[in-house]
């Protein structure tokens, strides 16, 4: 299988896990609304982000959001047609598939559905979901191969 299949594969997984979470959430939206406790530290909710990362630019119009997140998406898949290798490769699948999910949700509903609470004590981290696990595991690998790259350039220059 080609590299580019091997992302473009992890892109489409990536994309329906995360619409598949999101439409059981939404599916149960009124039980979740006011969280549900899995673990104490952890609850399954509801919530609609019209923002972005920590709900930062909540004022900003979706199709701002939806149309920026579109842009990196076409960056992104340039990338993953130059990747070199299977884990390079799975890396932008995973940040594609996810940002097109948030994309999606934009599309569908003005707004991100979020429902991963993770708390301790009375701190909660800003809900997430599925798509920003992702994109986040999926920037990490990129970040571990560069960095592995930088270092085993440095070896071979000495």
């Amino acid at each position: 299988m080609a590299i580019r299949s091997i992302g473009i594969c992890t892109a489409v997984a990536a994309l329906a896990a995360d619409q598949a979470s999101k439409a059981f959430v939404l599916a149960n939206a009124e039980t979740l609304a006011p969280g549900v406790a899995v673990f104490p530290g952890f609850n399954l909710i509801f919530h609609r982000n019209y923002g972005v990362t920590f709900g930062f630019f909540q004022n900003v119009p979706w199709w701002l959001l939806a149309l920026v997140a579109t842009t990196i998406v076409l960056f992104l898949a340039v990338s993953l047609i130059r990747a070199t290798r299977a884990a390079e490769a799975v890396a932008y699948g995973m940040v594609i598939g996810g940002a097109l999910g948030n994309v999606v949700d934009r599309f569908r509903f003005g707004g991100v559905t979020d429902f991963l609470d993770f708390y301790l004590g009375t701190a909660h981290w800003p809900a997430f979901n599925l798509a920003d696990v992702l994109v986040v595991c999926g920037v990490g690998i990129l970040l571990i191969f560069s960095g592995r790259e930088k270092v085993a350039a440095s070896e071979t220059s000495r």
